[in-house]
């Protein structure tokens, strides 16, 4: 593949922890008398900052962030250590290393989230750039996130292929110009595409990857 850039969301797609984050999610919201099911989780919640969530649906909560806090913590002490990664990420984490392409984490999960779940599959050695959109001005959906990502490997936004599996995520990559492959992780292709995916994937064992691959053009019309 020519020389690029890869961005991995984390979360849903370099290791497929959505179902441990929607029962925490079932639980929280259920204590605070709303029942969500989901449907609910991926339209409202999938990809997106917690405290922006609580925000919207908690407006009584005086503390989002540190409810948010208090959900990850919760997150982590669930998360079994290790973790299996996404069928085909470590192959693909070593053909692009051997070659020599630039790599990032860019995620809404918080520092220490990000940091337990690389811990868990392997592969946080691999990663100098792991970019928190807790940390930035605006996280997913907006670019910043990914913009910020490019800026730290300085690589132009059209030899950037991400990885996300969210709306959110997805939303926030192309904005910042980047060509965005779908992970077909919790949505269809069909949702992912209608979210703004370029094309998708099963998981990086899918013989389509290739093709993919091989066309860094960035942001298509």
């Amino acid at each position: 593949m020519p020389r690029t850039a890869l961005l991995f969301d984390l979360d849903g797609t370099m290791l497929h922890t959505d179902p441990i984050h929607y029962q925490i999610y079932v639980e929280l919201m259920a204590a605070r008398g709303i029942q969500i099911d989901e449907a609910f989780y991926n339209a409202h919640v999938h990809g997106r900052i917690n405290s922006d969530v609580f925000r919207e649906f908690l407006p009584e909560e005086t503390d989002p962030q540190g409810l948010s806090d208090a959900k990850e913590a919760e997150f982590r002490r669930r998360l079994p250590r290790p973790y299996p990664a996404m069928p085909g990420l470590t192959a693909l984490l070593d053909r692009a290393e051997a070659a020599g392409h630039a790599m990032a984490v860019v995620t809404n999960a918080n520092p220490l989230n990000a940091e337990a779940m690389l811990q868990a599959i392997g592969e946080r050695s691999r990663f100098d750039i792991v970019i928190s959109g807790e940390k930035c001005a605006r996280g997913k959906p907006h670019p910043d996130p990914y913009l910020t990502a490019m800026d730290r490997l300085a690589i132009a936004p059209e030899l950037c292929i991400a990885f996300e599996d969210s709306p959110a995520g997805i939303r926030s990559a192309r904005d910042a110009g980047a060509r965005v492959i779908g992970i077909r992780s919790s949505l269809s292709h069909d949702a992912l595409i209608a979210a703004g995916a370029h094309a998708s994937i099963q998981d990086f064992t899918d013989p389509a990857l290739e093709q993919h691959l091989e066309r860094p053009e960035g942001a298509l019309p």
